[in-house]
C-alpha cells in the first residue's frame, strides 16, 4: 500500500518576505483593504500556512485620498470607549480621514486579519502614510497592482 504525499507546512524562516507599495489615491477603501490583508496574511503565495505568519510587508501611500461609496462618507462611524461611565465616543469617517488617515486604513485591514496574537503580529507589516512619500525606499518595494 502506497502512502499519499504529505502536505508541506512552511515555517517563517523558510519563506522570503517581500515589500509591496500600494497607491490608495482614488481607490475604494474596502476593496484595497481586502487585497492588502490578503498579501499581509500570505494567501497570495502557494506555500500559505494558516498557523504561521508568511505574509509580505505592504506600504500604503496617499491614504488621505481613499474613497468610499454611497453615503458612507457621512454615515460610517468609528467607535471608541474611554472606559469611563458614559465614555462612548463616535467619530464619522470624514472626520477620522481628516484627523488620521492612517488609522482608517489600519482599522479596515485589522478587521480582515485573524483576531488573535497572530493577527496582532501580522498588522505590524502594514505601513500607512497620508502623503506620497515614505521612508522605505531601501527595502525596494514592488508596486502592487490592485
Amino acid at each position: 500500500m502506497e502512502s499519499s504525499p504529505k502536505t508541506k507546512f512552511f515555517r517563517p524562516g523558510e519563506v522570503s518576505e517581500k515589500w509591496f507599495l500600494v497607491d490608495a489615491s482614488g481607490k475604494t477603501l474596502g476593496r484595497v483593504a481586502s487585497q492588502i490583508a490578503r498579501v499581509i496574511r500570505g494567501k497570495h503565495k502557494p506555500m500559505f500556512t494558516p498557523s504561521n505568519d508568511l505574509g509580505d510587508h505592504v506600504v500604503v501611500i496617499n491614504a488621505e485620498k481613499v474613497l468610499v461609496t454611497g453615503k458612507r462618507q457621512e454615515l460610517k462611524e468609528y467607535y471608541h470607549n474611554t472606559m469611563y461611565p458614559g465614555g462612548a465616543r463616535f467619530e464619522s469617517f470624514k472626520d477620522m480621514l481628516k484627523r488620521s488617515p492612517q488609522a482608517v486604513f489600519e482599522h479596515a485591514v485589522k478587521g480582515m486579519l485573524p483576531h488573535n496574537r497572530l493577527g496582532r503580529k501580522m498588522i505590524r507589516k502594514l505601513k500607512v502614510y497620508a502623503g506620497a512619500s515614505h521612508p522605505h525606499a531601501a527595502q525596494k518595494p514592488e508596486v502592487l497592482s490592485l
